[in-house]
């Protein structure tokens, strides 16, 4: 879970779903423009203002005719008899006289007996006092345009005789009678767009940062090496071919090797980098044998495995690659190789050790299969017999890299613990979780395995980018990502392949 938010998080996290949040600003916008011009009905709006006149009885204060002042003390007290139910009630029989029920029924809520609803009718006035003047604003609402016009209309007539009779004094009159105007009022169709547009806007921002603050992936270098105190050996991006994800061995997808033509350049450095730090680590260790492993399937760890092979080979290593995974092998078939003879054969003492590996799969590169399915995995790793292969083989190569199964699906991988410097952890981004983390750092923990450091696989770059190099002389290299070729000299270094 994300804890807190910089300002550089909350911005790349809205580039990062800048397409989701425009198409749903756009749907939230065409949402508002429908709703407004397809469903919502029309509303025609009429007014008309009503002075109030204060008179007492002559006789007794003649001075009084006219008082404005006192008239605008009436204006509130007035308001307030318009809006009585007996004045509404008033209005709404006017309006019955008027029109047919059908009419009524498109404007208002008519009762089985065809009588007009008290709130209905209040509803639709909207009725105020005009600031520092004795005039009071009534405006009427409507489906119909006649209809706004005429409870306007009807508010005036009935409420002189309702003033007399509830207050007594003043008298309230007009000047005309309110006129229907054809021009909707609402709904407002550019307004109810821009709304629908920063409502679809606000909802899937707050969508995304609901799902980010919960989600417990794994997507920053920085924090996996300070929680857990270990390195980071190196990132590799997630590239596309023609279109398609080419993940590094997950599920679904076409697995690559660094020799391919369409890796990327930017991906062949990060794999020299990462050989570069394993090279670093196994400096000290008396047997230069790793494994590789991840915490679950579909991380992609025989990928980035067979491609650390590769780069140890192209450095001038004498490499060897075994795949331990005999439950779910795929060295075979990401280095194009037969399976008949492999791993498990060779622990079984069905065939000499010899017989069980593929020679010169490229240079410098020897690949041991996992050979024909086991129904005993674990016990073959944990064997006697594979500690005197790792034992004979570890004094003819360089470097020793077992590609083993998932720590957390199977107890495969801890049975080497005793025939290896230590593991390699393949991470994928966004992918493997923190919960999977702990569960395997405490298996390997458990079974006194040294690891090594951390990989992080199918990092999500924020950007197109093109990657670059710049040679001793000053020359700079482009290769464009997804593109085997490069700008400035037309191929690719011969480094990417022999190096």
């Amino acid at each position: 879970m994300n804890e807190s938010y910089t300002i550089k998080d909350i911005i790349t996290l809205l580039l990062n779903h800048i397409t989701l949040i425009v198409i749903c600003a756009v749907l939230g916008a065409a949402g508002g423009y429908s709703l407004s011009k397809y469903v919502l009905p029309m509303k025609y709006a009429s007014h008309i203002t009503m002075y109030v006149q204060s008179y007492t009885d002559i006789a007794e204060n003649e001075e009084n005719i006219k008082n404005i002042s006192y008239a605008k003390q009436l204006v509130n007290t007035y308001i307030e008899v318009l809006k009585d139910d007996t004045v509404i009630d008033a209005v709404g029989s006017q309006l019955a006289g008027q029109y047919d029920r059908n009419t009524l029924a498109e404007n208002f809520s008519v009762n089985s007996n065809g009588k007009i609803g008290f709130a209905s009718i209040r509803n639709c006035f909207s009725i105020s006092s005009v600031a520092d003047t004795s005039a009071i604003k009534v405006t009427a609402v409507a489906n119909d345009p006649d209809v706004a016009a005429s409870l306007c209309n009807a508010l005036t007539k009935v409420a002189p005789e309702y003033m007399m009779e509830a207050v007594g004094v003043g008298s309230i009159n007009t000047i005309g009678t309110a006129k229907a105007n054809y021009s909707p009022v609402s709904p407002n169709i550019p307004k109810n767009t821009a709304a629908g547009g920063l409502a679809g806007f606000v909802l899937i921002v707050c969508i995304i940062f609901m799902i980010d603050l919960f989600d417990n992936t794994i997507k920053d270098s920085d924090t996996l090496k300070n929680k857990y105190k270990k390195a980071v050996l190196g990132e590799i991006q997630q590239f596309e071919e023609n279109g398609r994800k080419k993940k590094n061995g997950a599920d679904g997808s076409g697995y690559f090797r660094l020799t391919d033509e369409d890796v990327p350049f930017g991906i062949v450095e990060s794999f020299k980098s990462i050989r570069t730090n394993i090279t670093f680590l196994l400096a000290a260790s008396q047997r230069k044998i790793f494994a590789v492993s991840s915490a679950k399937f579909g991380e992609g760890k025989s990928a980035t495995c067979a491609n650390i092979a590769v780069a140890m080979a192209q450095s001038g290593n004498k490499v060897l690659l075994i795949d331990a995974d005999m439950r779910k092998s795929v060295q075979h078939i990401i280095f194009g190789l037969k399976n008949e003879k492999g791993l498990s054969a060779a622990v079984s003492s069905m065939y000499p050790t010899d017989q069980c590996i593929r020679k010169n799969v490229m240079e410098n590169l020897d690949v041991m299969t996992a050979g024909p399915v086991s129904p005993n995995p674990s016990e073959l790793l944990a064997s006697e017999q594979m500690t005197a292969i790792l034992n004979e083989l570890s004094s003819r190569y360089g470097v020793i890299i077992i590609d083993t199964p998932p720590v957390n699906v199977v107890t495969d991988a801890m049975e080497l613990a005793k025939n290896v410097s230590g593991m390699i952890f393949v991470v994928r981004h966004g992918v493997t979780t923190d919960e999977d983390l702990k569960k395997a750092n405490k298996k390997i923990e458990s079974a006194g395995m040294n690891m090594l450091g951390f990989i992080l696989n199918g990092v999500k770059h924020k950007q197109r980018e093109n990657y670059y190099s710049r040679d001793y002389s000053g020359k700079k290299y482009y290769y464009r990502k997804n593109s085997g070729a490069g700008y400035g000299d037309g191929k690719r270094p011969a480094d990417n392949k022999a190096n």
